[in-house]
């Protein structure tokens, strides 16, 4: 094998290497080398969609290349210089651990394979590992999930559309395609959501499977990484973010993995860190508005050469004998080492939702607290699908340009009174919330489907109200979403929404806040409320909407509280 020199001290770098497929295919590599003849090496390998060559990743070839380290960027099937089609996450899992297979095989690897990267980058990382390769010691995905129906494709049965468009108008070619000449009100507001990729000129069967397949089915299972933990028989450490795109899924493979893991290995030798970030993982200390401080940005690649010192090079380095978890504690704004997940001394308290019957707007009547079912009067609101709730930041991704993501004052949502805004008198104490977040709403529509959002906010003293977690369920999939069941109009259902996992300390003269609505666009599809199957409608309906909190109904939010040192 030919190398040419490269500029880097120390390191060397062999462009457009080709590694056959099982099909025949052949994928594209660029490898960086120590430079020298002090072979064979430990080899990492990063397989991305989105270029191989981008100055991040090409940093890294030169930084592993540095550290004694071969390093393998690979362009994934049908995605730059690699052959074949592209089709999102399907052939992952054979070609991931074919290219494992043909590394070590490899005259410069010394049999030990690791993997990192991000986001795709780090998915195809748990798909590669469920193949049981001999040469995989382990894998360090950042800020991925555990069931790709639930994030990024739909999430409590609700359709993702903003990420759906932006990010498959960008995949849609060979190399990354420009977004920024779209109408993306436009795209967004197009009826039918089947056409969604027609909507953008676009030709994408990917988009089409996608609408088509609403149910958390076999085409989903196939691919979902929960559903395969005993598959998987290496340490994993895990890179996360609270208001990251897929929070809640890094932390169930934490809990996951330590109790399904394929191995006593793999079982004992889990790592996550969740810190105040978006999907860039320490790259910025501000989430959307919030400056979480130069504290909440750590030395990532530096933690996770010591992770692979220990587990491709063998160097008893400590770093399996700390704490599995490690998480970052907004408002107090620190970091704490955790042993499990959920926290094992958690509390969990419920606030119960009241009002006098007019908690709609900011300016309305709600109320919050944890002294028993509210009394008053049931609250109403009407959804309109033709004017939604608008996303004002939450657990998005991936173009922030278009849709925002991370922490935001909810205030110019709040004032619409489309929504129910219940607020808890001013915190005499400190409260920690650390956990998965739900909430128990009953409620009705005089629809045969709808949706119904909530968001756990964070009140200041001087008004600033900021987001935390959020959540929807679509009515249909209130029992499971592997099967639909539609609504009986005027009947009070109890319904389950999950707002994800957080972290958060309500300080003292602080306020507690959930803001119930029924749609959060264009993060989410609108639901058209006909009950119709789903992606075939072109009409909206008007939904109207009641909010229950008596003792019959006990509405309410479950927070994992965690009681004070």
């Amino acid at each position: 094998m030919s190398r040419s020199a490269f500029l880097p001290e120390g390191v060397e770098v062999q462009y457009n290497v080709m590694a056959p497929m099982r099909d025949g295919v052949r994928l594209s590599a660029d490898i960086y080398f120590p430079r020298g003849s002090g072979g064979p090496y430990p080899v990492i390998l990063t397989r991305t969609p989105y270029d191989n060559m981008t100055d991040l990743l090409v940093d890294n070839g030169y930084f592993y290349a540095q550290h004694g380290y071969v390093h393998v960027i690979q362009d994934v099937r049908g995605r730059n210089d690699s052959e074949g089609e592209f089709y999102p996450w399907v052939h992952e899992f054979d070609d991931g651990h074919d290219t494992i297979e043909w590394i070590g095989a490899q005259e410069w690897c010394d049999g030990n394979v690791g993997m990192t990267g991000a986001s795709y980058v780090g998915n195809v990382q748990w798909q590669a590992a469920v193949g049981g390769s001999r040469y995989l010691k382990t894998i360090i995905p950042r800020v991925i999930g555990n069931n790709l129906y639930e994030s990024p494709h739909y999430q409590g049965g609700a359709f993702q559309l903003g990420w759906t468009a932006t990010w498959s108008y960008r995949m849609s070619g060979r190399i990354a395609q420009r977004i920024d000449q779209y109408n993306w009100e436009q795209v967004f507001s197009h009826l039918p959501l089947k056409e969604l990729d027609k909507a953008g000129g676009k030709d994408l069967q990917y988009i089409r499977d996608w609408v088509s397949h609403p149910d958390y089915d076999d085409y989903w299972r196939a691919l979902a990484v929960e559903e395969r933990y005993r598959d998987v028989t290496v340490p994993v450490f895990q890179i996360g973010g609270w208001y990251d795109f897929f929070t809640a899924g890094t932390l169930l493979n934490l809990a996951g993995m330590m109790e399904k893991g394929g191995s006593e290995l793999a079982r004992s030798n889990q790592k996550t860190i969740m810190g105040p970030w978006v999907h860039q993982a320490s790259a910025l200390t501000h989430a959307g508005e919030v400056d979480f401080g130069k504290d909440s940005m750590i030395d990532l690649r530096a933690i996770e050469l010591r992770w692979f010192d220990r587990w491709l090079k063998g160097q008893r380095n400590g770093i399996d004998e700390e704490p599995p978890l490690r998480i970052f504690v907004m408002g107090a704004n620190r970091w704490r080492d955790e042993h499990e997940w959920p926290l094992a001394r958690t509390v969990y308290v419920p606030y119960y939702l009241d009002s006098h019957g007019s908690a709609n707007s900011l300016s309305g009547d709600g109320s919050l607290g944890p002294h028993g079912p509210g009394s008053g009067a049931p609250d109403h609101y009407t959804y309109d699908p033709a004017f939604p709730t608008p996303t004002r930041g939450g657990c998005n991704c991936c173009n922030p340009e278009i849709v925002a993501w991370g922490a935001y004052d909810q205030r110019p949502v709040e004032g619409r009174h489309d929504g129910l805004v219940y607020t808890s008198e001013p915190l005499n104490e400190d409260l920690e919330v650390t956990g998965p977040v739900v909430i128990k709403l009953y409620a009705s529509t005089d629809c045969p489907d709808t949706d119904f959002t909530a968001k756990l906010v964070d009140v200041h003293p001087d008004g600033y109200a900021v987001n935390l977690c959020d959540g929807i369920v679509r009515g249909r999939y209130r029992q499971s979403t592997r099967s639909q069941e539609l609504l009986e109009p005027g009947k009070v259902y109890e319904l389950t929404i999950n707002l994800w996992p957080t972290s958060n300390v309500f300080l003292r003269g602080h306020r507690v806040r959930v803001d119930i609505a029924s749609s959060n666009f264009p993060r989410f599809d609108r639901n058209p409320n006909t009950g119709h199957p789903f992606g075939q409608d072109t009409d909206l309906r008007v939904a109207h909407q009641t909010v229950y909190h008596d003792e019959a109904h006990p509405s309410h939010i479950l927070l994992p509280v965690i009681p004070g040192e």
